[in-house]
């Protein structure tokens, strides 16, 4: 277990980094590049605008599932090969299933292992929360849904990348997946110490599949996440 706990002198500069790839979860690179060059900095801002949630707890909830993303991607042997927030049906709509899915692909034998992580922000994080989590790891046996990873795969189908689509189509329609394949992470950014829901779940843990947690606590955690987002808008305009 991770319990990372920001200093309140330096979340002007966390903002600043936070709010540099926050776009990118929104919008391909491609696409923002794009808009650039054919439309200029202002077009580019305002589609950025229109993708970004309006609503204090979505925002919450996707700057959750971005840390999330960037820690497993930053932090861990696995990557997320998809941003999923950039297929959201509405801006001030949840997504469902799964919120990151981190793999591990070893190119010389094609296997794949999946970390399946679920992400909470809350001004105060409580055991329910982690209990809701929890569930939701538990589902279809503690394994990545089928529809996740149709998802992902279709996904990187379309970018190009059929070597990893094809190996999550392997894994799933022919080697199948055992809970020996998965892990489990429980990702957590909140106002509060997350400490004890945190170790209370992994304690209480009775399943085969191997566990994790990462506790990110930032104590002005309103302040914090509007900030982000202020940010995001204020960069798209100084572009």
């Amino acid at each position: 277990m991770v319990v990372l706990s920001a200093r309140p002198r330096d979340a002007h500069c966390a903002q600043d980094a936070i709010a540099a790839v926050v776009p990118v979860h929104y919008a391909s690179e491609e696409h923002l590049a794009g808009i650039l060059r054919r439309l200029g900095k202002a077009a580019a801002a305002e589609f950025i605008r229109e993708k970004l949630p309006i609503s204090k707890s979505l925002r919450s909830g996707d700057l959750g599932e971005i840390l999330a993303t960037e820690y497993i991607d930053e932090e861990t042997s696995y990557v997320v090969p998809i941003k999923r927030l950039r297929w959201k049906d509405h801006r001030e709509m949840a997504m469902r299933g799964e919120d990151v899915i981190g793999i591990e692909h070893d190119p010389a034998t094609g296997l794949l292992r999946f970390l399946k992580s679920e992400a909470k922000s809350r001004v105060s994080l409580a055991a329910p929360v982690i209990t809701d989590a929890r569930a939701a790891l538990d589902k279809d046996n503690g394994l990545p849904s089928a529809h996740a990873l149709s998802f992902i795969s279709e996904r990187l189908m379309e970018a190009g990348d059929t070597v990893l689509a094809d190996a999550i189509d392997d894994a799933q329609l022919k080697d199948g997946i055992s809970p020996r394949d998965v892990s489990h992470l429980v990702f957590t950014l909140s106002g509060n110490d997350p400490t004890r829901v945190l170790e209370s779940s992994l304690q209480n843990y009775g399943g085969a599949v191997p566990q994790s947690a990462v506790g990110v606590r930032v104590a002005a955690h309103v302040d914090f996440v509007r900030g982000v987002y202020e940010k995001v808008t204020v960069n798209g305009d100084d572009r």
